[in-house]
């Protein structure tokens, strides 16, 4: 460790050679005219790919086909309990679908949502090039509990407005004060010998519903 701690001191002591040490960084403009995505076409097809190279589900509808869809998607898992947010679209609801509908008012606890079957939120802003949800406990999304807890999570992404290309175009929609929380396929972990686990500090599956608006 020794070795390596030395190499990166004497980096940086060459890198700072002839500056003057009464410079600080805040005094130094630094240039923003980079490019702040690699690609500005196709954004739902590649949100779509990145989305299913990280295991989750990718489903693509009309909205006014989004409740047929719900349903079927819970029909699918054998879904009983299905919480929402207390803003999320009543059209996106599935009809008699068996489905016992859960409003959470934030009064559920952790050990109820544990045992809710699915939730349906909308999101914030999803990211294309890194197949990024971002939840940041709007009306249609509700609070991070709601969307860690159960099983089964389904979130419903507006292609129209709501994809952006890149995580710096994400960051310029987003209110850093609000509570978000980034998505990147269903929850998962491989520090146990490499070995991938699903499920462990969130959804283990994850459908994701594009839908065109109009």
């Amino acid at each position: 460790m020794t070795d390596s701690r030395d190499l990166i001191l004497g980096r940086i002591r060459s890198a700072l050679v002839g500056v003057d040490r009464a410079e600080h960084p805040a005094n130094e403009p630094v240039a923003r005219d980079y490019h702040d995505s690699h690609t500005d076409t196709g954004l739902a097809n590649l949100l779509a790919r990145n989305l299913t190279d990280y295991r989750a589900h990718v489903h693509r509808a009309a909205e006014a086909e989004l409740p047929g869809l719900i349903g079927r998607l819970l029909a699918a898992r054998g879904a009983r309990t299905l919480a929402v947010p207390p803003g999320l679209p009543t059209d996106w609801l599935p009809g008699d679908s068996g489905t016992r509908i859960l409003h959470d008012d934030g009064t559920l606890t952790a050990t109820e949502l544990d045992r809710v079957d699915s939730v349906l939120t909308g999101c914030a802003v999803a990211i294309a090039e890194t197949g990024t949800l971002v939840l940041d406990a709007g009306p249609d999304q509700g609070r991070r509990m709601l969307t860690l807890v159960p099983d089964h999570h389904i979130c419903v992404v507006r292609t129209g407005d709501q994809i952006v290309a890149s995580v710096p175009q994400a960051l310029r929609r987003l209110d850093p004060e609000r509570p978000q929380t980034w998505i990147s396929g269903p929850s998962a972990t491989s520090d146990i010998e490499l070995n991938r686990v699903e499920g462990v500090h969130g959804p283990r599956t994850l459908d994701v519903v594009l839908i065109a608006e109009g």
